[in-house]
């Protein structure tokens, strides 16, 4: 019998509920990096298991800055998640990616400074690898998922990840373009971070609303015009994430994947056993516990 598979899903501006779902539950977690921003819903799509939670909690309270990503991923790890698909809004930073478009990003730029971005500290030194940020596996299902529902998919991209909640200056903008970047969001990191620490596969749906504010002849980029395509990308992104739901619940086990997501934290701990406080372990158990170097 195939392993049962459990889906999170984060959903950005915009996308605050999941509609299909059957066997609804709403789910209260409390964790050691605080209350993530809402209650979880869990609930299936056929025989397929999904986490949702919105990321700026319902009625989109919490600014980019307040979201509780370490909570939210810690959360959904507690509650089995094994993947999440993770739905953003961003603005367009290239003149081919047009709003509407889906973008499936498979690097970022960390332009944060105020945001836990690690389950790492307190007593306990740890490092992943995080040259390649998204899973593969994700990706390429996101890819499927999204061909023929989307105007236009494109497949790769750069994320710039900026504080906000202000939005860029014109000099921002240009130097982001400048290094080749696709889109900017204000979300999607420490999450990915935290999603590798914890071992769960991450990857994105960026959906572009404006084109910043690089582009002379658009109008600046304001929250009524971001709002109206996000009302228009709704539908498209549940049913793109219904698609990809599916399609993972085919999958073989996780264990048979090529991606490096489900060990990553298999050699992250650097802080010898001895010297690991108890607190620090039982925080951290839930995450990465079982390749926690040994007491004996």
């Amino acid at each position: 019998m195939r392993a049962q598979k459990i889906i999170g899903v984060i959903g950005g501006s915009g996308l605050y509920e999941m509609a299909d779902l059957t066997r609804v539950t709403e789910v209260r977690q409390h964790t050691p990096f605080g209350d993530p921003s809402d209650a979880y819903l869990t609930g299936f799509l056929d025989d397929i298991q999904l986490i949702f939670l919105p990321r700026h909690g319902r009625g989109h309270r919490l600014t980019p800055s307040e979201v509780p990503y370490a909570a939210n991923v810690y959360g959904m790890k507690l509650l089995g998640a094994q993947y999440i698909l993770s739905v953003s809004a961003v603005g367009s930073l290239r003149e081919e990616i047009r709003p509407g478009d889906v973008v499936l990003p498979n690097q970022f730029i960390d332009r944060t400074k105020d945001r836990r971005s690690t389950f790492f500290g307190e007593g306990i030194v740890g490092h992943v690898s995080f040259a390649d940020p998204v899973c593969p596996v994700v990706h390429d299902v996101l890819q499927g998922a999204a061909t023929g529902v989307a105007p236009r998919v494109h497949p790769t991209g750069t994320y710039v990840v900026m504080e906000g909640p202000a939005f860029s200056t014109r000099a921002e903008s240009h130097l982001y373009r400048s290094w080749g970047a696709s889109v900017i969001g204000m979300t999607n990191l420490p999450e990915a971070k935290l999603a590798r620490e914890a071992e769960i596969c991450y990857s994105t749906l960026a959906l572009p609303t404006d084109y910043d504010c690089w582009r002379q002849e658009e109008e600046v980029v304001s929250v009524d015009a971001v709002v109206a395509v996000l009302r228009r990308n709704v539908e498209m992104a549940r049913e793109i994430v219904r698609r990809a739901a599916r399609a993972l619940g085919a999958l073989p086990p996780r264990e048979d994947h090529t991606c490096p997501c489900a060990a990553a934290a298999r050699f992250a701990v650097m802080t010898g056993a001895a010297h690991i406080p108890q607190a620090a372990r039982e925080r951290l158990m839930p995450i990465m516990g079982r390749h926690f170097p040994s007491l004996s």
